[in-house]
């Protein structure tokens, strides 16, 4: 059947319309942008449509053997908490906490560290699992090589909407191994969050220990030198008590001693003046007075007899011989006075010298008792500091230690992991949905490919045209074979 009737005689306007015809095709084909048409696409794809199904087929079954071969992959869910409230006691940094996405931040990477995965793989025992050292070609350390591969297989999690969980995922070719990792994985960072926390406080405990046994040791030295030096100058006491009882017999040896040295000088006076003037004994000018008074009686007396009686009359010799005897009893009295003054001078010197010596041994005492008890003193106050500071020691060292016992850590576990029922890698029918688009796009793409570049035919109107720039009047469908 035609397409388009052709015109086998026409008239001479008909030729013109014709004419004009022939230019639009003509301007048409000018306008026609570069590649294919739609209508070329589908004719490649109608010739060989039959090539195309069976590629498209291949390339499905292809894809499904392929995804059926794909081994299971099972992933296991532990689940951890973060803290936001800060309950350490040994943390002076409690009022200046970091936000809580930088430490669930921080701690996620830790998760992923060197340190816990190769614990993880040492409790494991990964290194003689063959599917984890399957592609070791022996370089390098069998450790670090599994730690790359198991570094994949480890996928951490925020929770969602700012929430403080943290999903810690493990995927495995056995469910139970996922259980495994994501556990020990778990178990190992959690018991490491314990050991940075105690950590510190255990060793200032230990520390402590330590210094508390230096302060006690410290203290037995200070004891033992207050007693050796109690036994080496025999001071039982080192208070001041002693001290103001020698205090207190120097100062009465002194009052003694200044009234020594006043007697003394009195003496000195004495001895040196009259001796009738004054003596210790108080009976000696009652007895000086009276001869002198009787003297100068008998004197008066004997001037006035030698006037009317002479100087040979009886009483006036008798007078005379009264007062010569007056006299020498005088002078004797004189001699015993000057006699008795020098004895009290001598004896006034001699206990002042005495009371000297005295207050000196008792004064040096003095210095040396005071000398002593400041060097015990000082011992004593060794001592006490020592023990002081040993007390204060004891008394926080409970504290310290409760510390130190404590199992604090902002991070704690929720749930742990069991085996997966079902794997969760691959999507196999999501997959299969990607081979069959793969194999239909191949189904087209490979016989286009094969038109284009090695057998191109020409199969529809477009390829007169745009190839040959030809406009096409009339299209014939295909002649059956025998019509002829």
């Amino acid at each position: 059947m035609r397409r388009n009737m052709p015109v086998l005689a026409v008239s001479a306007a008909t030729s013109s319309d014709m004419a004009v015809a022939v230019g639009s095709g003509a301007s048409q084909q000018e306008d026609a942008g570069p590649g294919l048409s739609i209508l070329q696409v589908l004719s490649i794809v109608k010739a060989y449509r039959k090539h195309a199904l069976i590629i498209a087929a291949a390339v499905t079954v292809c894809a499904a053997m392929f995804i059926k071969s794909l081994p299971k992959i099972y992933i296991a869910t532990v689940t951890l908490m973060v803290s936001a409230e800060h309950r350490d006691p040994l943390d002076a940094g409690a009022g200046m906490q970091q936000p809580l996405g930088i430490y669930m931040a921080t701690e996620m990477q830790l998760m992923q560290s060197a340190s816990v995965l190769l614990q993880v793989i040492d409790q494991l025992k990964l290194t003689e699992d063959k599917g984890y050292a399957a592609g070791y070609a022996g370089n390098g350390n069998l450790r670090e090589f599994i730690k790359e591969g198991l570094y994949s297989q480890i996928d951490i999690q925020p929770g969602a909407l700012g929430s403080q969980l943290i999903y810690v995922n493990a995927s495995a070719r056995s469910p139970t191994r996922a259980a495994e990792l994501a556990n020990t994985l778990a178990d190992v960072y959690l018991a490491q969050e314990r050991e940075r926390v105690s950590g510190p406080a255990n060793e200032r405990a230990k520390r402590y220990a330590d210094e508390l046994v230096e302060l006690k040791n410290k203290v037995r030295v200070a004891q033992d030198q207050v007693t050796a030096f109690r036994q080496r100058n025999g001071l039982a006491d080192f208070t001041a008590q002693t001290g103001n009882i020698d205090t207190l017999l120097l100062a009465s040896l002194e009052s003694r001693l200044q009234e020594a040295q006043n007697a003394r000088r009195t003496a000195e006076v004495k001895a040196i003046g009259d001796p009738s003037i004054g003596s210790n004994n108080a009976i000696a000018p009652i007895a000086i007075q009276p001869l002198r008074n009787q003297i100068d009686a008998d004197k008066a007396q004997l001037a006035q007899l030698q006037a009317t009686l002479g100087s040979r009359h009886p009483k006036v010799m008798q007078l005379q011989n009264q007062i010569t005897a007056n006299q020498q009893a005088l002078e004797r009295s004189v001699q015993n006075l000057t006699a008795g003054a020098s004895a009290d001078l001598t004896a006034a010197r001699q206990l002042e010298v005495k009371l000297q010596a005295a207050v000196e041994e008792q004064r040096a005492k003095v210095l040396g008792v005071s000398r002593l008890q400041g060097e015990g003193a000082k011992y004593l106050l060794e001592l006490e500091s020592a023990q002081s500071v040993y007390k204060r020691a004891l008394d926080g060292y409970d504290q310290i230690m409760f510390a130190s016992d404590s199992r604090f850590s902002k991070i704690s576990l929720v749930s742990r992991a069991v085996p997966p029922q079902s794997s969760a890698k691959p999507k196999k029918f999501k997959l299969l949905l990607l081979g069959i688009m793969a194999g239909m796009f191949m189904g087209i793409a490979l016989p286009g490919a094969y038109e284009l570049l090695i057998n191109r035919r020409i199969r529809c109107r477009d390829d007169f045209e745009r190839a040959f720039s030809v406009p096409v009047l009339i299209e014939f469908d295909a002649i059956p074979a025998g019509a002829a």
